[in-house]
């Protein structure tokens, strides 16, 4: 009895000791995967930046409007003037649409039967 206990604890030992390399061999895979793509973030960042700076420096407002002055026949394009703008109180908001009275209510009154009510 003691020797079949003997090999079943071997055989348990064996079968540990496999699943715990191949468990090793899917860690090592995964820790590769995540290195990789930590490089691939540290890159991409570096590429957002350069391309931060260079949106930054195509943006600039005297080589904007100096474009706007070259392509004027084309675009049309004006310069930002500070009467462009109107104010608040020029804002025209649309009037609400009136709602229907459908069941007229005359005030101190009693109410005026409705069809099939007896009047009190």
């Amino acid at each position: 009895m003691r020797s079949i206990l003997f090999v079943l604890a071997g055989l348990m030992v064996m079968g540990l000791a496999f699943w715990s390399y191949q468990e090793n061999y899917k860690t090592r895979d995964v820790i590769s995967d995540v290195r990789s793509l930590h490089g691939q973030i540290g890159s991409n960042h570096e590429r957002l930046g350069m391309l931060r700076a260079e949106w930054a420096y195509l943006n600039r407002p005297d080589r904007l409007s100096d474009l706007a002055e070259l392509n004027f026949e084309r675009l049309g394009l004006l310069p930002l003037m500070p009467n462009a703008f109107g104010r608040v109180d020029q804002v025209i908001y649309p009037i609400p649409d009136v709602l229907p009275i459908i069941v007229p209510i005359e005030v101190g009154s009693t109410p005026a039967p409705v069809d099939g009510e007896e009047a009190l």
